[in-house]
């Protein structure tokens, strides 16, 4: 076999390990491009904390002398203490439709992984469940959601003729704002406003956001506590993020709600940027930034990011503030459809709720998995 595996150890060849993708995906019209400024930040452990606590392999593909695939192999050995497992992830994966190539680049991080004996090998799955997951299996003649997979379809049958079979699946949902909400939610967000234990919060200035975007996350740690994947972050990582999607986030997109001064609930949603991102080939300068920034404008599609409300808390109706207050919003600013971010499929409650909305399914993420045996 002609196929060369080569550690990536050097920026120029991490240049070729970010920029393949866009070879690969050249005639792909449905591929969403990474932000380029970001992708460096994210693969330079000087600038990822996560490195710090992680153990990882990236790993390019060569065939006569061409670059032809990539991976990224990861133990969040944060993850795992805290979870009690010994499991290894692969991300990032991308080759063109060549079963040999991904053996290959597959078969490696197994290998790797088995030297520090994991047990488990899941993907695509990156640091966290901030970055994204799965490939994608169902929806492909829908536009791209941000921080998700936009993979071709063959790379599925790639993954599974390797013996990868479903370790979950997550969701995404459309809801069209010409459809009125059941009657049932203006009903229950009337009655918890009613109440003066709680107050609802809303912007119309980054100045006036800023203070709470902090304490929302931190809502996080605990709401998302039991969820498949989801890996706590300190405040210097929630810092971080915050700080990546503050120059496009628009504040009357965010809403909160507080008791006592304590944030205990929060939604977030951005203006659908996938032309902008898709013109721009990801990247800002000199003029993606202005891309972006015309793509936000000019969409009528919102796309719900995040949301959290503290365990004490749920079950009282605050989802329904929020989302209420959000679709007033986006209504009044013209928007047509909001799409409801990745959702894992056990989340029955939440995607009972999204039926009883009127939203349909638009994307099926899967995690896949394969155990690691000698």
């Amino acid at each position: 076999m002609d196929i060369v595996i080569r550690e990536v150890k050097n920026r120029r060849e991490m240049r070729t390990f970010i920029h393949l993708p866009a070879k690969i995906h050249k005639n792909h019209k449905n591929w969403l491009p990474p932000i380029y400024i970001d992708e460096w930040k994210y693969f330079n452990p000087k600038k990822n904390k996560c490195f710090l606590y992680s153990d990882t392999k990236l790993l390019m593909a060569f065939k006569h002398g061409k670059a032809v695939g990539r991976i990224m192999g990861i133990i969040n050995n944060r993850y795992n203490q805290h979870h009690g497992e010994m499991h290894a992830r692969f991300g990032y994966l991308e080759c063109w439709n060549d079963q040999e190539v991904a053996h290959a680049l597959i078969s490696s991080i197994e290998q790797w992984a088995k030297s520090f004996k994991m047990v488990k090998l899941i993907g695509p799955y990156g640091f966290s469940d901030k970055d994204p997951q799965g490939f994608l299996i169902e929806g492909f003649e829908h536009k791209p959601l941000m921080v998700s997979a936009s993979n071709p379809e063959y790379m599925i049958r790639l993954v599974e003729n390797e013996g990868f079979t479903k370790e979950i699946d997550c969701l995404a949902y459309k809801f069209a704002l010409t459809k009125p909400l059941p009657d049932i939610y203006f009903r229950v967000a009337k009655r918890v406003q009613g109440n003066s234990a709680y107050t609802l919060h809303e912007f119309t200035d980054k100045k006036h956001l800023e203070p709470y975007l902090i304490p929302s996350l931190k809502i996080m740690n605990e709401a998302f506590e039991d969820i498949y994947g989801f890996d706590q972050m300190d405040e210097r990582e929630m810092m971080e993020l915050a700080k990546r999607y503050m120059p496009v986030l628009d504040p009357s997109f965010v809403k909160a709600i507080s008791v006592n001064n304590q944030v205990i609930a929060f939604m977030v949603a951005l203006p659908n940027l996938t032309p902008g991102l898709q013109k721009a080939r990801g990247r800002l300068f000199p003029f993606g930034l202005f891309q972006l920034l015309k793509a936000a404008k000019e969409t009528k599609q919102l796309d719900l990011m995040l949301g959290g409300i503290d365990k004490r808390y749920r079950g009282l109706g605050l989802d329904a503030v929020m989302a209420t207050k959000l679709i007033e919003t986006a209504k009044k600013k013209g928007f047509e459809v909001i799409a409801i971010h990745l959702m894992l499929e056990t989340n029955k409650r939440v995607l009972g709720e999204m039926v009883k909305a009127g939203a349909t399914l638009i994307k099926r993420f899967r995690i896949y998995q394969k155990g690691l045996t000698d």
